[in-house]
């Protein structure tokens, strides 16, 4: 690294000069004027310059360069959103472009502008506009931009021939003319206590941190004389070295442009004092540097120091003289109120204590038997977000994540810390996050170099994490909480919508609906027919519409996940290990083809589908009445993993989900079953009969009923003549259904062996009396027909209490065909007769059941009245279109559907064609 500090005056352009470096695109911020403009209009006080190797020690160097600079310039208040900004910037350049980075650091009156730079002009940043997202802050890379939009006052890039630059201002908060910062007015029983007369050493160090200066206050609050402790260093004094829950020491504050905490000065008569101190690095005329020490009495604090950025939470804490939380002192305040935001916090915190080139934090699970990666920086995170790692790894202090350990070179130790395998880091420390005793977490910092840590610097991070511990874990189970709630109401829901369908195939993609994308990125559902059958690849849905054919042709190549009944989620590598397998497949067979636009498509589309699929796989078990009946399978795209929480929450699901998908699979048998034999009630194809046309319409009621309480018949009893029937058994439903059966049956039987219609009722009506209890009442329009010669037809009738057939005349008139007598099913000795109707050409004879005279509107019913009106405006209509009017006409009588079955058959008498 070089650098360069040039205070005052007006800086050279940093930039090539000619005019083959005249910036080829310039992109900046929204409603930010242009760079050049904005630099010269105001006056630069102090400019510096540093360049970085593409080294990711680099990104650490960077991280301190800025910070130390602006310290020095004095900006305390904007140091934290520099450094972030310039951590990503320097990130881009020597991690991603893989190029040397140039920092360069402008102050001005109003704020600082820094500009980052790399030597890799090709790699253009997208064009801004509102509705482009710059992509994905989980991503590891690409942040910069989303984060100089969102803490800068103004950005913007800058491209030219040879290099990209990166600059961003910030701006210093505005304050009354010679107000650093002010606090609000209280009452003085809140003012900070004092003893007596408040006493300030005054304690000057020079460039060897040697003590040359030393005042009265020092003298009356440490005891000794100016002349014993001149010309000794500072560090002699201390009795501990540095403020807790920091990790800079008094060695390090003196080399600092500003420092303020606390540490303690042993005192002459051996006691030690503990003193709040504020440190500030000034130079003499000569050049020659040294650091004023001003020092109270820690619990006078107030006097010296710098309030913290943003309203305190508790003003009362420090008004009593209470110290600063060591929470805030080492997260920062005020502290993200997210456990995400908090966890991340932690880990950036911790590796600039560190100094290390990355962080990383695991939570521990409720059993404490692993540890979940939750938060991390320098690292993959895309990729390590959610894993998980056992918190016994091994024997000794070093496989456990229950005590601090050092590892000095993970390269003699492959595996020692599985979460770093791949990362090219070679040194870490690590230490617990515990609460009360119990293993909450793991905190993490690992370097790229071996042996940079000690026992010392795990002394230092152990005291770090048990300062968060309490609030990390407060933070997660007020997390815990809200995704409990959450998934209660998930639960609620999905029952709900689970309860409302008996429909197998809805069920199905409920299921699938359910859990993408809420639980996971792909979903799919395994069933199986019976315990003999093999799995079946049921349904597969994808967050992106474009992937599922790809992921479904994946999976039906593949044998399907083995149908454990054993309870939770386990692992399923095969899907991933098929894409990636097929992915490299189409690349080899992609290379020395000339067509590269179809190369390209067919690889970015197998791709595609290698990284949807690329991720984490498990498989959950569908067990209903103690029998596995589907697998439901859950997949993240690639180097993505399940939280613990949602696989539980998943597993509840996949229960419910069994039992309705089973309870749909035993309706559907059911349905189909009762279905079979209700078709095997209904007659088969009607007969076509010479010289009559014939039209039937025919309405069970109630859901899934094909067959009811009401039939029909038509059917050949000998050469010329066919009988026809129409009945309706008291009731609707199976039990209706079986007397429908009986007697239709029993008709055709009967009429085939010759006896006439009274004899066929009178013998149905014994059959149904011999039922007993299962059997019901029958009204039945019975008879024969004969076609005539000269295009008439013969009917012989007989009607059980039936209503009566009506006979449309080609006149238009309407008439009864039969008269009225006992129903079946009710008296044992029936006296029936049979009645002839001469059916002329054109005339029409409609029987109905009573579901159609008797439907309903209120206190409106169609009647018999209502029917034969209907009936005489079907003059010179077909059989066919007879049957649809009345049908038509019985259904807009009343809005509610039909509550009882009902049949229409209607027979017409065309006549003999003409020549």
């Amino acid at each position: 690294m070089t650098t360069g500090l040039h205070p005052g005056g007006t800086p050279q352009d940093p930039r090539p000069t000619g005019n083959h470096a005249l910036p080829a695109q310039e992109r900046v911020g929204p409603g930010t004027p242009h760079a050049d403009d904005r630099t010269r209009s105001s006056v630069i006080t102090a400019r510096a310059a540093a360049n970085f190797e593409p080294v990711g020690r680099s990104v650490a160097t960077a991280r301190s360069f800025v910070r130390d600079t602006l310290q020095g310039w004095g900006f305390a208040d904007i140091v934290d959103d520099a450094v972030v900004l310039t951590s990503e910037l320097v990130t881009n350049a020597v991690v991603h472009a893989g190029t040397a980075a140039d920092v360069l650091c402008l102050r001005s009156d109003d704020g600082v502008r820094i500009e980052v730079a790399d030597h890799y002009p090709e790699r253009e940043i997208p064009l801004q506009a509102t509705a482009i997202s710059m992509g994905s802050p989980d991503r590891e890379g690409g942040r910069g931009l989303q984060l100089c939009a969102a803490l800068a006052g103004r950005w913007g890039v800058e491209y030219t021939p040879t290099h990209k630059q990166v600059w961003f201002q910030l701006d210093l908060p505005e304050r009354a003319v010679g107000t650093r910062a002010a606090g609000p007015s209280l009452p003085a029983h809140l003012l900070p206590l004092a003893d007596g007369r408040v006493r300030v050493a005054v304690i000057q160090i020079d460039r060897t941190g040697s003590i040359n200066a030393w005042n009265e206050d020092a003298e009356e609050l440490f005891g000794y004389a100016a002349e014993q402790v001149t010309g000794k260093p500072l560090t002699d004094l201390a009795a501990w070295p540095h403020t807790p829950g920091t990790s800079t020491g008094i060695v390090e504050a003196l080399q600092l442009s500003r420092w303020e905490g606390s540490y303690g000065v042993r005192c002459a008569d051996g006691r030690v004092t503990p003193v709040y101190a504020s440190h500030l690095r000034v130079r003499d005329t000569g050049g020659e540097p040294s650091t004023v020490c001003l020092l109270v009495r820690d619990h006078e604090r107030a006097v010296l120091q710098t309030p913290l950025r943003g309203p305190s939470a508790d003003s009362g804490a420090h008004s009593e003289g209470q110290a600063t939380d060591p929470f805030e002192v080492f997260i920062g305040s005020p502290a993200p109120d997210d456990l995400d935001g908090l966890l991340q916090r932690t880990v950036e915190r911790a590796r600039d204590m560190l100094d290390g080139d990355s962080a990383f934090l695991l939570l521990a699970t409720d059993d404490e038997t692993e540890l979940e990666v939750r938060a991390s920086t320098g690292l993959p995170s895309a990729r390590q977000r959610f894993a998980r790692v056992p918190v016994e790894a091994g024997p000794g202090r070093y496989g456990s994540a229950r005590m601090p350990a050092v590892h000095e070179d993970l390269s003699v130790v492959p595996g020692a810390v599985p979460l770093l395998g791949g990362t090219g880091m070679r040194s870490v420390v690590t230490v617990p996050l515990k609460v009360e005793g119990r293993l909450t977490g793991s905190l993490g910092v690992a370097a790229e170099s071996p042996g940079r840590y000690s026992n010392e610097e795990a002394l230092r991070l152990q005291f770090a994490a048990d300062r968060i511990a309490l609030a990390v874990e407060s933070a997660r189970l007020g997390e815990l909480e809200r995704l409990r709630r959450g998934s209660l109401s998930f639960l609620v829901e999905a029952s709900d919508l689970l309860a409302g369908t008996l429909d197998r195939d809805q069920t199905l993609a409920l299921m699938a609906q359910m859990t993408v994308p809420t639980l996971a990125t792909w979903c799919a559902v395994y069933t199986i027919a019976d315990q003999a059958s093999e799995p079946y690849l049921s349904y597969v849905l994808h967050e992106d519409e474009e992937r599922i054919d790809g992921l479904k042709a994946l999976l039906s190549k593949i044998a399907p996940p083995d149908p454990v009944p054993t309870p939770g989620a386990r692992v399923w590598s095969a899907p991933a290990a098929a894409a990636h397998e097929a992915a490299l497949r189409t690349s080899m067979r992609s290379l020395g083809l000339g067509d590269q636009a179809s190369v390209s498509s067919g690889i970015g589309t197998t791709l595609a589908t290698a990284h949807a699929v690329g991720g984490e796989t498990v498989v959950l078990p569908l067990v209903a009445r103690n029998r596995v009946i589907g697998m439901l399978t859950l997949g993240k795209p690639s180097d993505e993993h399940f939280r613990q929480e949602i696989l539980e929450l998943a597993e509840d699901l996949s229960r419910r989900a069994a039992l309705a998908l089973d309870n749909a699979r035993l309706y559907s048998e059911r349905t189909a079953i009762s279905q079979s034999l209700q078709r095997s009630l209904l007659p088969p194809e009607l007969p076509q009969i010479e010289g009559v046309e014939v039209e039937v319409i025919y309405r069970a009621a109630g859901e899934g009923n094909e067959v009811g309480g009401d039939f029909y018949d038509l059917f050949p009893i000998r050469d010329g003549a066919y009988g026809f029937a129409i009945g309706d058994v008291c009731g609707t439903g199976p039990e209706a259904a079986a007397v429908t059966g009986l007697a239709r049956h029993a008709l055709r039987l009967l009429a085939r062996e010759g006896y006439g219609g009274p004899a066929v009722l009178e013998r149905l009506n014994s059959a149904i009396l011999d039922e007993g209890a299962r059997s019901r009442f029958l009204t039945l329009l019975y008879g024969e027909l004969w076609p005539q010669e000269d295009g008439s037809a013969v009917l012989k009738v007989v009607c059980a209490g039936h209503p009566l057939p009506l006979r449309l005349r080609q006149d238009g008139t309407v008439e009864p065909a039969a008269e009225p007598q006992p129903l079946l099913g009710v008296m044992e000795d029936l006296e029936l007769y049979e009645q002839t109707v001469t059916l002329d050409p054109g005339d029409v004879l409609l029987c109905v059941t009573d579901g159609v005279t008797e439907r309903r509107e209120g206190t409106r019913m169609l009647g018999d009245d209502g029917l034969a009106d209907v009936l005489t405006t079907c003059t010179g209509l077909t059989a066919g279109a007879v049957a649809a009017r009345i049908m038509r006409a019985v259904e807009r009588f009343a809005s509610d559907a039909p509550s009882d079955d009902m049949a229409i058959l209607a027979m017409r008498v065309p006549g003999l064609p003409t020549d």
